[in-house]
């Protein structure tokens, strides 16, 4: 029973092995980034810190060795290998967060749709009351009546005009 417990752990620990990172290089800020999968081929190869069955990084070449490392770097096995697909969950979630950024963005246009069809219906409101000739009191900030003449009844005309013009489309 003992031995079938160490081997149990000695299994343990082999499948422990085979989920640390592979690679380790530095990316452009100079940070180490560790993954299973290789870098982007925009990372250079003396950035390359470790690779899979590569313990260290490989030494700088010499001047003697660039036909050799030409020749390696021709074979199949040297090339880096290739990502073996996306990541499924990593892409439904991505999906999942631009399908709810559209739903906030089409609920945002809605609302806003709302606000200009409200400033529409109050400007033309305000416009039939201003051009119904009757008389208009306001209140200004001293809090003192005053009846609105001609010139400001113009004035604020033009203004619905504009307000008209741009919540409600056609320009009244």
């Amino acid at each position: 029973m003992k031995m079938h417990r160490f081997l149990l752990a000695a299994a343990a620990c082999c499948f422990c092995l085979s989920a640390t990172a592979q690679w380790q290089w530095l990316d452009k800020d100079g940070r180490k980034v560790f993954s299973d999968r290789p870098p982007p081929a925009d990372v250079p190869d003396k950035n390359i810190l470790r690779q899979p069955n590569m313990r260290a990084p490989a030494a700088a070449p010499t001047q003697a060795a660039p036909a050799a490392q030409s020749a390696t770097s021709a074979s199949p096995a040297a090339a880096p290998p290739k990502p073996s697909g996306k990541d499924k969950e990593l892409e439904k979630k991505k999906a999942q967060a631009e399908a709810e950024e559209a739903a906030k963005a089409k609920a945002e246009e809605e609302r806003k749709a709302e606000v200009r069809a409200d400033n529409c219906e109050r400007a033309r409101r305000a416009k039939t009351t201003y051009e119904s000739g009757r008389r208009i009191v306001q209140t200004n900030a001293q809090g003192e009546q005053i009846v609105v003449d001609d010139a400001a009844r113009a004035q604020e005309i033009q203004r619905l005009d504009g307000i008209i013009a741009s919540n409600c489309g056609s320009g009244g």
